[in-house]
Order: C-alpha cells, then structure tokens, then sequence
C-alpha cells in the first residue's frame, strides 16, 4: 500500500510532535531572542539530533502568528518527508536519495487547482503590511530584520516557459518593500538580469512558509531550467497544488503558509545587509540591492513564517542540507562515469559545501584522482567549495575523527594534494575580497598508495565480529 504522503508543512510539524522531537517556545523576543534559541539549540545537540523549534506567543504580534525553524534537520525527520524507511544513521538517508535518483526519480509537475489554503486571506496594494508577520533580527551584528530566509523566491525567464524556484536572503525594508540578495551566477539573478537589461522590474512571488521539502530544493544546485517545485513534487511522491498568482500568473503552493507578489526594480536600489551568513561570516558588506515591491500577500488563517539562521554551523539547516548534497554528489559522480564510490558526506563544519569526503574502493590507476575532481567539479559540488578528500571504504566518511586519521597516515602532501584554481564561488566567501568572486581548492589523496596499498600496513583495530561480541557480552558498556 502507497504511504499516504504529507501535504504541507502542518502535515510535519505534526509529526514531528509525534517522533518527540518538536520543541514549543512561547513568548520569545523577536528582536535576537529567536534567533539565539535557533542557533543555541542546532549548536547543542547531538548530530542529527537537533529538535525543530515552534514559536508562538511572540513578543508584540498576536497568538497563532508563528515561527517554525529546522523542519527537516534531522535524520528521521528528513527520512520521513521523503518518504525513506526509519534510518538507523544519516548515512541510510544518503544511500535511499542516491539510490533514487539512479534508478527510478521522476520529477512530478505541480497540478494547478483553483483555491487552496493559502488564499484564505489576501492583502492587496495600499492593505499590504508586512510588518504584520514576525520577521525576527536573527543576529545581533545584521543590518535589519530578515523576513525570508528559509525562503522560496520563484521568477519566470522571460525567453521560455521555465519557472525558477530558489532561495535568497530577503531583507525587510518597510510595509511594503524589501530587498533580496543574489549571489553571482546564481539562477535567480541571471533571469532577474534579463529583466533589468531590457528595462523591465522582474515578477516575483516569494514563499515564507511551506513544505521543508520545497526549500531543500530550493537551496540546493538543481540543474539550470529545471523546475524546483516539480523536482520537490518527485521526491514527495505526488505532485503539488498550485494556484496562479493575481497579478503575473507565477506558480504559488497551494498549502503555502504566507506568499507575496511584486516586482525587483533594477533602477531603484537601497541598502541590504550586512548579514550572518551560511559559511559563519559577515563575509559581505552591506550594499546597494534592487528594491522589490510587494503589491499582493497571501496568507493561511494563523501564518507560519520559516526561518533559517545561518551562522557558525552547525545551524538549522546544515544537517538536512549535508545529507542531500552529499547524495547529490554521490548521483552525478556515477552518472559522469565513476565507479567505486561507497559514500560521500559532505560535513557539516564546513557550512555542507567546503569539505566534502568520499569514499571509494580503488579499482585502478588514477582512479583516487578522477573521484577528487568529479566531486568537486559536478554541479552539486562546485559551489562555494574548498577542500575534498577521498578516502579508502574502510574510513567512514561522516567520522571527523576517521577522516583525519586518513589523513595523518595515508596523505603525503607534496605528492597527494592538488589545487584547482579560480573556481565558482561568492562574494560570502570570508577569504575573497573583492570581484571576480573565484576561490582555490584542494584535493587530498588520502587513500592508501595504489602501487602499493595491499602491501599498505594492516590497521590496529578490533575485528567486528569480536567487537559485536563484546557488544553482546557486556551490553551495559555501550548503552
């Protein structure tokens, strides 16, 4: 029988509830205080443990106009929107997503209904005041209040039929502008750009509240044209109600939370940032960004805003977001033609982008060296980037401790490290400091010599049937 699928984020807000791993918080400041707690709780719990945060009762806005925070930031609770089995580690997640995409993804394009929750209220022009909704000041160094950040801003490009879903910072200016900041390259700005040079404001609607799974495509590198929303529907197993916008006819989730409309001007400009970033840094100034112009807001009776704090990790989205990348990686690399590859884990200490580790059974000459490149080159990888290792399957990729030993043991730096100069980054980056935003990185061979590895000293360790039988033997020692 077909699991009956989730429709929005309420679906798993109870769900998480279920799985005892929802914490309510009532009466917070959103003036930092919700920013903290979010940072606070990711930074103290135990790696794929962190609890998705409910806030309600927040300081000078009404009962029912909340805050969700860390939706799918956990191993069971990503699982369980995917769909995959009860994992036992994140690993098992990583394999169910790889395993999909190779053999039997398909994505589903959303289904256009005419109403939906989302509709139950709309503001329109002079009515439209987005100070009504809870936008926190997340970090105490931020140049204002951030209303989207766990945030879906979907445009159409104006040459084709291609809608693209992706997420941006957007800053909160006043009732009824904001600001939202792009990085070179990006998908979004690229479309944007299409608009400005033909002297036209680019359409917008700009998701705050919805299904987990829409933002992890959102935020993640889907190839160019294709739809976010329609990949999202894919790994939901069933497609997406949408509704048209008022005003351009733009694609809006139907069981969205809160939803608004406008425009991007490209010759109006106004101060956006600074702004605590992904990669723990306020790596970019504040500086002058196109003003857009909200004329429409749809909203569900008591609205749900989701919000990200990207900070030093880890932080509310950079688990969820390491098990996917890490699969998306993982998928491109066989599909380039790379055999071998028994993991990759893209760790959460370098931000889910910055250092990424893959395991591989070498098979030939060369071979250690193809997996380097490939994961850092193909498109899930190539991002913002800097250091990829790749390891014997003996080492366990999400280990710190494993990876680090390799290191130590197996790396001859002058010989084993490489560097792949002015790749595709961002100005976020802490190390670049001014334009053209292109980064250096590196790729470590930290596998035993392929000349020689069977020869390779042998490892000092216990065998593992011995220590399952010590786990039998003396179960209270491990718990």
């Amino acid at each position: 029988m077909k699991q009956k699928r989730h429709r929005g984020l309420r679906d798993l807000i109870d769900e998480a509830q279920r799985m005892g791993e929802l914490v309510s918080v009532n009466g917070a400041d959103w003036n930092l205080e919700v920013g903290a707690l979010v940072e606070m709780v990711c930074q103290s719990a135990r790696e794929g443990k962190a609890p998705a945060l409910l806030f309600d009762k927040i300081k000078d806005y009404p009962e029912g106009f909340r805050i969700f925070s860390g939706g799918t930031n956990s191993t069971r609770r990503l699982a369980y929107a995917l769909g995959f089995p009860e994992p036992s580690n994140a690993m098992d997640v990583v394999r169910n997503y790889r395993d999909r995409m190779k053999q039997d993804f398909k994505p589903l394009p959303p289904v256009e209904v005419n109403g939906g929750p989302v509709l139950e209220n709309i503001d329109r022009d002079d009515d439209v005041d987005l100070t009504k909704f809870p936008a926190p000041f997340l970090h105490e160094r931020d140049g204002g209040r951030y209303i989207g950040t766990d945030v879906i801003v979907s445009t159409k490009d104006p040459d084709s039929d291609w809608i693209n879903s992706a997420t941006y910072r957007v800053m909160l200016h006043d009732k009824n502008t904001c600001g939202i900041w792009m990085s070179p390259g990006k998908h979004g700005r690229l479309i944007r750009e299409k608009y400005f040079a033909k002297g036209l404001p680019c359409p917008v609607v700009i998701s705050l509240g919805h299904d987990p799974l829409l933002f992890m495509a959102a935020n993640q590198e889907i190839d160019y044209g294709a739809d976010e929303i329609a990949y999202a529907g894919g790994h939901r197993g069933e497609a997406y109600e949408i509704v048209r916008s008022e005003l351009h006819g733009l694609p809006i989730p139907a069981e969205s939370e809160i939803v608004l409309e406008g425009e991007m001007y490209g010759d109006e400009l106004r101060k956006e940032g600074p702004f605590g970033e992904f990669m723990g840094y306020y790596a970019s100034e504040a500086s002058m960004a196109p003003v857009v112009k909200i004329r429409r807001v749809y909203y569900r009776n008591n609205p749900i805003l989701c919000v990200a704090s990207p900070s030093k990790p880890p932080t509310s989205v950079t688990f969820g977001r390491s098990i996917v990348k890490s699969a998306m990686i993982w998928d491109e690399m066989e599909k380039a033609g790379c055999p071998g590859v028994k993991a990759v884990w893209c760790h959460e200490a370098g931000a889910s982008r910055l250092f990424n580790v893959v395991a591989i059974d070498q098979m030939y000459p060369g071979h250690v060296k193809q997996a380097g490149l490939l994961a850092m080159n193909c498109h899930a990888g190539n991002y913002a980037g800097r250091w990829v290792i790749v390891v014997d399957a003996d080492i366990d990729p999400t280990s710190t401790f494993d990876v680090i030993w390799a290191m130590s043991t197996r790396c001859d730096p002058p010989n084993d490290i490489d560097f792949i100069r002015r790749a595709w980054s961002t100005p976020l980056d802490p190390l670049l400091r001014a334009p053209p935003f292109e980064n250096n990185r590196a790729v470590v061979d930290a596998c035993k010599p392929w000349g020689w590895k069977d020869a390779f000293p042998a490892t000092a360790e216990t065998s593992p049937e011995l220590r399952e039988k010590m786990r039998r033997k003396y179960p209270d020692l491990f718990g």
